[in-house]
């Protein structure tokens, strides 16, 4: 069982602190029973970081796509042209997250979050850099230099893995929109100055495709704090660490052939 002081005491003891920016991606089965569910796991996060600590999480919405890409599950084709033209806009607000679980969809609308503003990769934040942190995110930089991973690198944010794998590791696709990838065309419905639009924009490809490979040989040769919090395996490290890593290890290990100029 975990309690929300129990919780707090756990992530202090793998090294989490007051002050701290920390991107977290967590798995809230993985903990075992948490007595309040999702918000005891935000409120023992900010308990720790303190007043002058900022919690970020990833609340992305990928569904608001070209349907010609789904296929989980794919719908038909004759579909297409009416999703395209009937998708509701991303509303910072209102737009539930999908994909990355209950924690962060629970922060979303925690009293003075804040959340960025791409369509389809938005992260939301609490705290004293929140603000800063997810301000400016482009519609044509999903997870690159116009990125809230950006603004976390440069405040010397830490990574936290809450029962989640190195898959989940958002903070490693930075690094792919500084090495050779190929580019694509990203589509989304978004709230323009004229009103909805369903727009496409160029935009770096990306895929989590060996991350797992990445993350272990990262934790093999970089410092990384590990411990359990509850029933859930826990990691804590360095996000400049990690995108500098893997700014190295990508090319090597799984190369992209960059589009032509």
């Amino acid at each position: 069982m975990c309690t929300r002081e129990s919780l707090a005491s756990g992530l202090r003891g793998i090294g989490l602190r007051a002050g701290d920016t920390v991107l977290a991606h967590s798995s809230l089965s993985s903990l075992g029973w948490v007595c309040g569910g999702p918000a005891t796991v935000v409120r023992a996060l900010l308990d720790v970081l303190g007043d002058d600590g900022t919690l970020v999480v990833p609340t992305q919405t990928g569904d608001n796509s070209d349907p010609a890409l789904w296929r989980d599950p794919p719908v038909p084709e004759s579909w297409w042209a009416d999703i395209r033209a009937s998708m509701p806009p991303y509303d910072a607000r209102t737009t539930p997250t999908r994909g990355v679980g209950v924690v962060p969809e629970t922060l979303r609308t925690w009293p003075g979050a804040v959340r960025s503003a791409h369509p389809q990769t938005s992260f939301a934040a609490v705290g004293a850099r929140a603000a800063a942190i997810v301000d400016g995110h482009a519609p044509d930089c999903r997870l690159g230099e116009r990125s809230p991973l950006a603004r976390l690198e440069e405040a010397e944010a830490r990574v936290l893995l809450l029962g989640a794998g190195y898959e989940s590791c958002t903070t490693f696709h930075l690094a792919e929109y500084r090495i050779p990838a190929p580019r694509v065309e990203n589509s989304f419905a978004m709230t323009t100055p004229q009103g909805r639009r369903w727009t496409t924009v160029r935009d770096t490809s990306i895929t989590d495709d060996r991350f797992g490979e990445l993350g272990a040989a990262f934790e093999r040769e970089r410092p990384v704090l590990r411990g359990r919090v509850g029933a859930a395996e826990v990691r804590l490290f360095s996000l400049p660490d990690a995108v500098a890593f893997a700014e190295a290890w990508l090319p090597r290990h799984r190369p992209r052939p960059a589009s032509p100029m």
